[in-house]
């Protein structure tokens, strides 16, 4: 039996952040139920339609965080529909939202009203920006927030490069992941104490985590060197190389005692290692223009594939820099788990991310297709103690 089998998880959210804690939790045994406002539900079903994003006739965004759960549709305008939702999440013993504050207010969805009907209630926020301060109530997407405001995109490119925005979901999964973490937590003090809690992370908060060390180095007054390019690298042995099928991959020599040895002897270039410009770490930043020239000519020798042979004989510590495309072929990444297949109504057999975690001899529940809008409302409801006449007062169709 799946860990987490038993829970109930109401997801009353919208986009990936939030959705994906619970995506997590089903992928443990939870029965989540997803809360979609009509006519058309959340609005990442739609997001694969966006001008710029990869090609599909697959919602390849709603199947990967869509997945193991059951969606029922609920229009929180009406005072039915959210007694409805009361009704649920009475039963439920986590409750996760992103709603703005403004929407929290409007339809009464705080900690506090949901709690006063189930003191066991585990409430997961979260938000764009924190609960407190100035931008409160300022909508905070992962590019924005996570990406943006956290100084991870002013931070991640080369000198002769202007800052470029982040890949979707790049600072939501990440949050995700936090966000999971703090409800196992209070689920754990739930049982000790018998009493639910209000749990919360925000975007901006991962993405001051994710560059923290940059972060506390501005915080400890460190002196911050200017950018350089990739050709005046003041750390050539910590780069990215082009090989000669023109393939890329970086070097991340940070041993400064084995490592630079080790590449020289990669490379067949054994006269490096004591010349007085390149021994020393020191020297290597001093001549970093040389020393990557010399790189270059070597790496625009061989192909990736002989370099990837010298570098584990040798003993180099690298990584290759593929396409999204490549690394949904990585056979290291098939071999453990990354990808887990799934059976979809309209596109068969299809593969999709695995969550990021594991836990030794317990497995996941197996990937179900993420559902159709509103296709769970009157099974959930049923189930939740509405009566056949309820439910079509409720949906306005007949069950």
């Amino acid at each position: 039996m799946s860990i987490l089998a038993g829970l109930r998880v109401i997801d009353c959210a919208t986009y990936i952040a939030a959705p994906a804690a619970a995506a997590m939790m089903a992928d443990f045994g939870a029965d989540v139920v997803k809360i979609e406002r009509p006519p058309h539900g959340d609005p990442y079903r739609y997001l694969s339609l966006v001008p710029g994003m990869p090609e599909s006739e697959t919602d390849y965004c709603w199947i990967l965080d869509g997945r193991n759960k059951r969606s029922v549709a609920l229009d929180l305008e009406k005072p039915a529909a959210r007694e409805a939702l009361e009704r649920l999440v009475a039963r439920a013993d986590v409750f996760i939202t992103n709603y703005q504050p403004e929407t929290i207010r409007k339809f009464r969805l705080g900690y506090d009203e949901l709690s006063a009907g189930n003191p066991r209630l585990i409430y997961a926020y979260l938000s764009g920006y924190g609960e407190h301060g100035a931008d409160v109530d300022v909508p905070g997407y992962d590019m924005t927030a996570y990406w943006a405001r956290s100084g991870l995109m002013s931070s991640m490119h080369n000198a002769d490069a202007e800052p470029c925005g982040s890949p979707p979901g790049f600072g939501d999964h990440p949050t995700s992941v936090a966000l999971f973490s703090a409800i196992l937590l209070a689920l754990l003090q739930r049982q000790s104490t018998g009493k639910g809690a209000k749990v919360g992370t925000s975007l901006i908060a991962n993405g001051a985590w994710s560059n923290a060390c940059l972060l506390q180095a501005a915080l400890a007054g460190a002196k911050f060197v200017p950018k350089w390019t990739r050709k005046t690298s003041v750390n050539p042995v910590v780069n990215h190389y082009v090989a000669r099928d023109g393939r890329r991959f970086i070097l991340c020599c940070v041993n400064p005692k084995q490592d630079w040895e080790r590449l020289c002897r990669a490379i067949a270039r054994d006269d490096l290692i004591a010349d007085a410009r390149f021994a020393t770490a020191t020297g290597r930043r001093k001549n970093g223009v040389a020393l990557v020239s010399i790189l270059d000519a070597a790496f625009a020798c061989e192909t990736l594939a002989i370099w990837t042979e010298r570098f584990r004989a040798a003993g180099v510590i690298w990584g290759g820099v593929p396409s999204a495309e490549d690394v949904a072929k990585d056979e290291q990444m098939a071999a453990n788990d990354v990808f887990v297949e799934v059976d979809h109504p309209r596109f068969g057999r299809l593969r999709t991310v695995n969550s990021p975690m594991s836990v030794h001899g317990v497995d996941k529940a197996p990937p179900r297709a993420a559902p159709e809008f509103g296709a769970h409302t009157a099974e959930v409801l049923r189930e939740a103690g509405f009566s056949d006449a309820e439910i079509q007062a409720l949906t306005g169709e007949l069950v």
